[in-house]
Formats: structure tokens, sequence, C-alpha cells
């Protein structure tokens, strides 16, 4: 998730515009427009164009840490935009706003549940404590932030952990996926299938606190994202215990740099479309320890695909019944399944609770794994969940 502070120095301030540009281009939330417009976020150009539910914005960068308390305080969004390399690209996404609204409820998969041997099988294997480890090993980084040297040993962490997981796999594999503007790459693990179908689980490896600290800052990110990251470990760890051989190809990621606008997953759904990759469903794993609500899952229904969504929900009802899951909204540019969103693959953001009952200590020093109880136990039900995702749409 994203949240940024408001830069409080001179000192700051200087920094920013030496590590940036003075402003950007963004889509973002049109109820927004108005609280940027009061509190002077816009730069130059201020608003460009304005669709149905978004706007393209020009955003002065100085003010990006106030606006995204803002965003966090009183709209209750992690970030809520998504930063573009230029105008162009964002008025794409803007002019494909009706397209993306259309594929919202289409469903371009088989939502059957009939694997009920395998995923039981698997689901029973889940371990709290290898989560509970995963969490403690990446939020002992002094931070995972996109431009930091730790931003980057802790993906080689992820890459070398999945690596392990994979020994003896002939048809695995772990990549980097390089990024020209930043240091950190995003890491991806392919399963090979028979069939050039496509499955992606993911979820932000990078964390933050406050926009200020950058790469100096204490950001244990142990909810915001090492609980995603870990879930998505476990469920390559079941899958791989139980020598699962899928018939599509799934793909598991962590990506770099979602804390400062998409950028990571923008990359790397963008490149999947420009291949025109067949991805038939995307599952997003942004913060699953914190059980902050009644429910323990909650589905966003803003910018996910509805076919899909309704299909996880019965997944939890048929394999989890224990479980009470909802529905909630997320905003725009909420995470990173918004990237594939707006390249048109159905996506779905299961989240821990609902958004006005979120982790209110992430981006801050405080995001550690006490704060969740000092276990698993909630995460445990996403990596069962995520398995059935997995099994069950393969087939």
């Amino acid at each position: 998730m994203k949240f940024h502070r408001t830069w409080i120095t001179l000192g700051a301030v200087l920094f920013s515009m030496q590590a940036y540009s003075q402003s950007f281009w963004a889509t973002i939330d049109k109820d927004v427009l108005s609280t940027m417009e009061k509190n002077q976020f816009f730069g130059e150009k201020g608003i460009k164009s304005t669709g149905d539910n978004i706007a393209v914005v020009e955003i002065d960068e100085r003010n990006l840490g106030h606006l995204s308390s803002i965003m966090h305080e009183e709209f209750r969004r992690c970030g809520g935009f998504v930063r573009h390399d230029s105008l162009e690209e964002a008025m794409g996404v803007l002019d494909n706003e009706q397209f993306m609204k259309s594929m919202n409820k289409a469903e371009v998969a088989n939502y059957t549940i009939d694997q009920d041997a395998t995923v039981n099988t698997m689901i029973a294997q889940v371990q709290e404590m290898n989560i509970r480890s995963q969490i403690e090993k990446m939020s002992s980084f002094k931070n995972r932030y996109y431009k930091s040297s730790t931003g980057e040993d802790s993906q080689r962490y992820v890459f070398d952990t999945w690596s392990s997981l994979i020994q003896g796999r002939t048809d695995a594999k772990v990549e980097y996926f390089r990024h020209s503007g930043w240091g950190q790459p995003t890491v991806i693990m392919t399963l090979e299938g028979a069939s050039s179908e496509t499955i992606v689980l993911g979820g932000h490896a990078d964390s933050i606190a406050g926009w200020m600290g950058g790469a100096n800052a204490t950001a244990p990110g142990a909810d915001d994202n090492a609980s995603g990251i870990s879930t998505l470990t476990e469920v390559i760890r079941i899958l791989m215990a139980n020598n699962f051989q899928p018939q599509k190809t799934i793909k598991f990621m962590a990506y770099a740099a979602e804390e400062v606008g998409l950028l990571g997953s923008k990359e790397v759904a963008a490149s999947f479309k420009k291949d025109n990759l067949n991805v038939i469903g995307v599952m997003q794993l942004d913060m699953t320890n914190f059980n902050g609500s009644q429910e323990d899952i909650v589905l966003m229904t803003d910018y996910t695909n509805e076919a899909q969504n309704q299909f996880i929900g019965s997944l939890i009802d048929h394999y989890l019944p224990g479980i009470k899951w909802g529905y909630d909204k997320c905003g725009y540019g909420c995470s990173d399944h918004a990237s594939w969103h707006n390249q048109g693959y159905p996506a779905s953001m299961p989240f821990e609770s609902r958004k006005g009952a979120m982790n209110r200590n992430i981006h801050t020093s405080r995001d550690r794994l006490d704060v969740s109880g000092g276990h698993a136990r909630h995460a445990l039900k996403f990596s069962q969940m995520a398995i059935a995702f997995v099994v069950e749409l393969d087939k």
C-alpha cells in the first residue's frame, strides 16, 4: 500500500527536487480533485482531463507527501494514484476507462470448483511458522525502499528463497525484471504449463516510512508488505512439495516500487500487454496479516473483475467455510492490481480487513510483526485461499 508523509524541512524539499522532477503526470480519483485544488497540490498545468471516475492531473512533486497524508487520513486510501512516465501514457488510461469497465464483469476463465482432493490436501499443509519466519526475515532489513541498497538486498533474498524452493524442477525458473529508473528489480518466479494461458499472483516487496526518509528510513514493512510476499512464498512451497504440474503457466511476482505510484507492476503489466500474453487471472496480495475487522478476507470491488471476485468468494465458502469474507472499496491506484486492470486483465485484491479498519502502523517504523500479534495466523488463511485459486483456475 502507498502512503507518504509531508515534507517538513527545507533539506527534505531540496532532496525531493534533486531526486525527482518538479512535477509528474498521474491518474487519480475524481472525488479528490477539489481537495487537491484547495491544497494547491497541482503542478502548473493542473487538471488535464477527466473521465467518469478518474482524472489525468499534473502533480507538484514537492507536495506529494502532504497529498498522500490527506489521502490516507481523510479518504482512507493508501496512495490512491498511478504515476505515469508521460502525459500520453496517462491519457491512454483515461481513454480506456470505458473498456476497463466492460472488462470488470467479463468471465475469461473456467470458474467451476471441482478440485477438492488436490486443494484440500494442499491447504492442510500450510504452516503458520513458515509464513511468520519469512515475515521476520523480510522485516529485518532496515527498509526495502526502491532506491536503497537494502531494497536491492531484500529482493535478492526473495530471489534466493524462491530459487531454493524450485530446485530440481526443470519447468520452473526465477528471474529479475529490471527497471531502468531505479535499482530495485521485480522478482518473477515462473512455473511453465502446457498452455499459454497465464495466472499471476503478486504482491509488492518494497517498503516505505514516510516520503522524507527515503533510503535512510527505518521501514520494516512487516504487514505492508512482507506479509503478502511471505504468503506467496508459502504457496510456492506447497506447490513444489506436492510436485504440482500445472496445465497453465503460473507466475509469482514480488513487485518493486509500488509505494511510489505502482511503478514496478505498471512496467511488468505493460510488457505483458505489449507481448500479447494471455493472462486469465491476477491476484494481488498486499497486506494479509492484520485482522482489523470482523471479516477475515475483504475483496475490493473497484478496479477489479466482478466475476473473478465472485469466484474467489465461492472458493472461500467451499474450501474455508469458517472464514468470514465481504466486499469493500479501495480507491483508484490502491495497489498493483490496478496496473493489471489498466491493461485490461482480470484482477482481484483480497485484503486483510475493511479499509476503514486497516493497520494504521503501515509506512512507519512501527510496522512490525508484533502489531499483528507476533504470529502469521491471519496470513495463513490467505495462503490457503491462494492455493485454491491457483489449482481451480489452472484446470
